[in-house]
């Protein structure tokens, strides 16, 4: 279903002009990798050390359960979730099962409310909780995954969430509904693990990558209605991938990982521009901008990293002109992060660490064990010239930045955390499966 409520567009008053956005988003985090989506925070200069008693400003219990990265604008920081209830489907509630694809979990019996919640930055207390959708799941997922995985996205002006199968909303600041898609079909991903669809916005676009099991699309919607602006099929299954926009000779690239091919589509047309094929299956990391060039990585049941001009054009296939590939020790789920000319990455989900010169492809770390963390869903990011690794047991390692790994710090709580970090000002948010933490220097 589509809907649109013109009353929110009387009530709700953008906090920023479309102009001041760019120079805004620096001071904040729109957008689950940051204020440039690629993981780094240019003007934040968050703590090195903490613990449970140590420089936690505020902990705020999360109901619920949900991995999506919460984003933060001005005074507020905003969180998705989804609850299980205690009300039990009758048997035409039931969603129907779609007996085409193979699993390897069962769908729940029970209805699940879709909640965004909002907190106020200072204090962590909660401000507003709007409910957006209440239904039962039609599958599964997988025991670390949510049915609140994507993560939210602002413009300065609205607030975009996706729950996917559930339905993607706009809302303003105080939690009115702008408009929501229900319309736009029910995924099945691959083995019934879950959905994760992150919103990207740029300009008057909203970016949904739908890739799944079968009829795979990417979605471009009009943030101001919510309209289809074009929706292109993709030759790909599940890949659980967020898109990455960049400009480039005169167009505005959206550049999607994939287990067929990387493609760069033209944001005015949805055309594809290139493509690019050799990645591993079940691609989740997100591309990052490196001078004219994006860098894609993957790294389940093999591995494989690669540097692709941004000037290309055509099918490059797997022979094609690129910068370099690396075909050992990339990621799985965590997405890489740059660091001045430097790219780090973990192997699989594993504390493996590798670093390379994002001009050459080059190793300057290869496959360097961090201490003390074992496994990471959370991607790392960089701050004040510092990487911040988030272990799913609650530990975060911290580096400084360099040609090899000199450890500044290993903090842990005692919360598993699959979100990942957020620094905003000489704040680092961290999301667990209990509590949301603000942690900064006392």
């Amino acid at each position: 279903m589509y809907r649109f409520a013109a009353i929110a567009l009387i009530l709700s008053v953008p906090t920023v002009r479309a102009a001041d956005f760019e120079k805004e988003k620096e001071q904040n985090w729109h957008h689950w990798r940051g204020p440039n989506a690629d993981g780094s925070a240019p003007r934040a200069n968050p703590p090195v050390k903490w613990d449970a008693k140590t420089n936690i400003s505020w902990k705020a219990e999360l109901t619920g359960r949900g991995s999506a990265t919460p984003i933060v604008w001005g005074d507020r920081v905003f969180v998705l979730t989804a609850v299980k209830t205690d009300r039990k489907a009758k048997p035409e509630e039931m969603p129907k099962p779609d007996t085409r694809f193979d699993v390897k979990t069962d769908p729940p019996t029970n209805f699940h409310k879709f909640f965004v919640v909002c907190f106020d930055r200072a204090n962590g207390k909660k401000q507003w909780e709007k409910l957006v959708a209440e239904m039962v799941p039609h599958e599964g997922h997988h025991a670390t995954h949510s049915y609140a995985a994507g993560s939210p996205t602002t413009d300065g002006k609205f607030l975009y969430v996706s729950f996917g199968s559930f339905g993607t909303y706009c809302l303003d600041f105080d939690g009115n509904v702008k408009w929501e898609r229900t319309d736009l079909g029910r995924m099945h991903t691959r083995l019934g693990w879950g959905e994760a669809v992150t919103p990207v916005v740029y300009g008057d676009a909203l970016l949904l990558n739908f890739d799944q099991e079968a009829d795979s699309k990417l979605h471009c919607l009009d943030t101001a209605t919510g309209k289809t602006k074009w929706v292109v099929k993709r030759e790909e299954k599940t890949t659980w991938s967020t898109p990455y926009v960049v400009e480039h000779g005169g167009k505005t690239q959206v550049i999607t990982n994939g287990t067929t091919r990387v493609r760069s589509y033209d944001l005015a047309t949805g055309a594809v521009i290139w493509e690019c094929a050799g990645m591993t299956v079940n691609p989740i990391p997100s591309p990052v901008k490196f001078g004219d060039s994006v860098i894609c990585v993957s790294g389940y049941r093999g591995y494989m990293a690669l540097s692709v001009p941004l000037a290309s054009t055509g099918d490059l296939g797997t022979k094609g002109k690129v910068n370099w590939r690396y075909a050992a020790g990339t990621p799985y789920v965590p997405s890489p992060v740059l660091v001045g000319d430097s790219l780090y990455f973990t192997q699989a989900n594993d504390a493996l660490l590798t670093v390379l010169d994002a001009k050459t492809g080059k190793a300057i770390v290869e496959k360097e064990q961090l201490p003390t963390v074992r496994s990471f869903y959370a991607s790392p990011i960089t701050a004040a010239g510092r990487v911040y690794f988030v272990d799913r047991n609650g530990a975060t390692v911290v580096l400084k930045a360099g040609d090899s790994v000199d450890v500044l710090s290993v903090n842990k709580l005692n919360d598993l955390i699959d979100a990942s970090p957020v620094a905003v000002g000489k704040q680092l948010f961290l999301r667990g499966e209990k509590y949301l933490y603000c942690i900064e220097e006392k």
